[in-house]
C-alpha cells in the first residue's frame, strides 16, 4: 500500500507541476475536451444569468406586494372618512356650515310602483 500512495503522491505533483507551468493544457487530451469545456462554460454563464434574473424579479415581485398592501391600507382609510363624512347628521352639519337653504325632508319617501301587465 506504501507504493500506491508514494505512485499518487507521485501523480498529484506531476498534475499539479503541469497545471503550474502550463504543460498539462498543451497535452492532447485536453485539447479534446476544449469543445466540452467551452459547453460548460456557457452553461455556468447561462445559470448564473438566470439565478440574477430570477432574484431581480423576486425583488422587484416583493415590492409590488408591499406597494399593494400600502395601497390597500390607504383605500380602507380613505373609504372610513367618506364612510364618517357621508352620514347624515354629518352631511346636515357641513350643509348649515356653508350656509345652505337646503332642509331635510319632513315626510319620508314614498315608493312608486308600476305594475306592467302581459296579454
Amino acid at each position: 500500500m506504501s507504493e500506491k500512495s508514494k505512485i499518487t503522491k507521485k501523480e498529484i505533483k506531476a498534475t499539479i507541476r503541469g497545471f503550474v507551468n502550463g504543460s498539462i493544457v498543451a497535452s492532447d487530451i485536453v485539447r479534446k475536451q476544449i469543445p466540452f469545456i467551452i459547453v460548460l462554460f456557457v452553461l455556468g454563464l447561462v445559470y448564473i444569468s438566470n439565478r440574477f434574473h430570477a432574484e431581480k424579479v423576486f425583488r422587484e415581485t416583493e415590492e409590488t406586494q408591499k406597494q399593494i398592501e400600502d395601497l390597500r391600507a390607504e383605500k380602507i382609510e380613505i373609504q372610513s372618512q367618506l364612510m364618517t363624512s357621508s352620514r347624515r347628521g354629518k352631511v346636515l352639519k357641513m350643509l348649515e356650515e356653508k350656509g345652505s337653504t337646503l332642509q331635510e325632508s319632513a315626510t319620508p319617501p314614498k315608493k312608486i310602483t308600476y305594475n306592467i301587465e302581459t296579454e
